[in-house]
């Protein structure tokens, strides 16, 4: 359980749905913490130190926790439910489901998808031919289960309360307008339910890019 003497640091960038997910995170359970924005158009061995040694990949987002660096989303979110006992941590049974949906969507929908927003917002013509329509039947197929999931009307992915698997997969999918892509309704109707817990802000709002 979080304690007084936590200290939080989250560095990541307003265009990264996976520093997204990790600030909806902390921000829905209450965690207080302190967020660092790092200019992604920075080549690597150029970004600020202390980001440069601690993020192991040299990407966002990373956290650092009582001085202790963690990488890679989906861990820092599996960490994060652990050490606050919440969105999923509450029993082993649950956290198994949670991490089910973790792999599903590290290898599913968070491959496809912010690959199609990168690829129709950021890079137009950089794409060799036929891949924007791989990603594109990619989606089709994943958001359509996603949305089969959701079909029996529970509140979230697992089931009426929010996890950190919600929070993992629905993380590019508030930008599903700048990849181009339609949401179907079980998904949009989960997607706003999302949008009223306590603490969330879109995006662009919750990491508002620096002045």
């Amino acid at each position: 359980m979080p304690n007084a003497s936590d200290d939080f640091t989250l560095y990541g960038n307003h265009n990264s749905g996976h520093a997204y997910k990790v600030k909806l995170m902390l921000a829905v359970s209450g965690v207080q913490h302190v967020y660092q924005a790092v200019d992604l158009d920075q080549p690597r061995n150029e970004r600020p130190e202390p980001f440069r040694h601690l993020a192991k990949f040299g990407e966002v987002p990373l956290l650092v926790h009582n001085e202790q660096p963690y990488v890679q989303s989906d861990a820092i979110l599996i960490h994060l439910a652990e050490h606050t006992g919440k969105f999923g941590a509450e029993s082993a049974s649950r956290m198994a489901r949670v991490r089910e949906w973790l792999f599903w969507e590290a290898n599913r929908l968070g491959m496809c998808l912010p690959n199609l927003r990168y690829a129709r917002r950021f890079a137009p013509d950089e794409c060799p031919p036929g891949a924007i329509d791989w990603l594109q039947n990619r989606f089709d197929l994943d958001i359509a289960r996603l949305d089969k999931e959701l079909a029996d009307g529970r509140g979230f992915i697992l089931d009426d309360n929010p996890s950190i698997a919600d929070f993992s997969l629905c993380g590019y999918l508030f930008w599903a307008d700048e990849a181009q892509v339609t949401v179907p309704k079980n998904v949009e109707a989960w997607l706003q339910r999302i949008s009223r817990l306590p603490g969330w802000q879109a995006p662009y709002t919750l990491m508002r890019k620096p002045d």
